[in-house]
């Protein structure tokens, strides 16, 4: 997937945004994931990588993202969209220039599956004051995770290997939870889990629930999935639908 988002230090963009999440923050939307979650909002980027998007150096996104989050006062920038880590050094030359600046907290999201394959890549942003990772977990468990990304179901565990990872090099992190298909009990046995890597985890457990827009109904409908909780688009801010 990578050599398909990613050409040289460049890496595929199709949206730059400001948006209320976090209590304001300036988006970049990247091209391109490794995981093919049937609720996922960015599909479209995702799915049409050939002619959705531009390539752009690390300079240029970060300009981009701190001229929006000066315009608009915010704190907080992140990648998102899809994978930020597909383009790995793209991204870390990114997070240098965050780090000089020194005005912005970046938040980096992610599915977590690179930095749990890669240890190493924990140790990378352990160099980094100015980040925080949300790993985004697809389901509760094993079981909740194939039926979300058609993903083998032994990548749940890449998953939680990644906030182990973090922690073990001090980078600052927390898990959201696709919740959106899970029973109450299943949110309960993850948290044992996490509470086994650390305490710190289930504290600072987040959880994450499916939008319906109109793309992301049509997904479900196709995969014959029904979402346990979910919310309508007229629930949340214009700018952000």
């Amino acid at each position: 997937m990578r050599e398909r988002v990613a050409r040289g230090s460049a890496r595929k963009y199709y949206r730059f945004r400001g948006g209320r999440w976090y209590g304001g923050i300036a988006t970049a939307d990247c091209v391109g994931c490794n995981l093919r979650c049937v609720f996922c909002w960015g599909s479209h980027a995702r799915d049409n990588f050939a002619s959705v998007g531009v390539f752009l150096e690390p300079e240029e996104v970060y300009a981009r993202l701190a001229r929006i989050a000066e315009k608009r006062g915010y704190d907080l920038v992140r990648i998102s969209g899809n994978e930020p880590t597909l383009a790995w050094q793209h991204l870390l030359r990114v997070l240098e220039l965050f780090e000089e600046d020194g005005r912005f907290r970046f938040v980096l999201e992610t599915n977590g599956i690179t930095l749990g394959a890669d240890r190493g890549k924990a140790r990378d942003l352990s160099k980094f004051s100015c980040v925080h990772v949300r790993v985004s977990l697809k389901g509760a468990s094993e079981e909740e995770f194939h039926l979300l990304t058609g993903a083998r179901p032994e990548f749940y565990a890449v998953q939680l290997n990644a906030l182990r990872n973090l922690l073990d090099y001090g980078v600052s992190c927390h898990p959201a939870v696709m919740l959106s298909f899970s029973a109450p009990d299943s949110a309960d046995r993850l948290k044992e889990r996490l509470a086994a890597i650390d305490p710190v985890l289930v504290r600072e457990f987040e959880e994450e629930y499916i939008f319906l827009y109109r793309h992301v109904v049509e997904q479900l409908r196709r995969a014959g999935l029904k979402p346990r909780v979910a919310y309508a688009p007229d629930s949340i801010p214009p700018e952000l639908v």
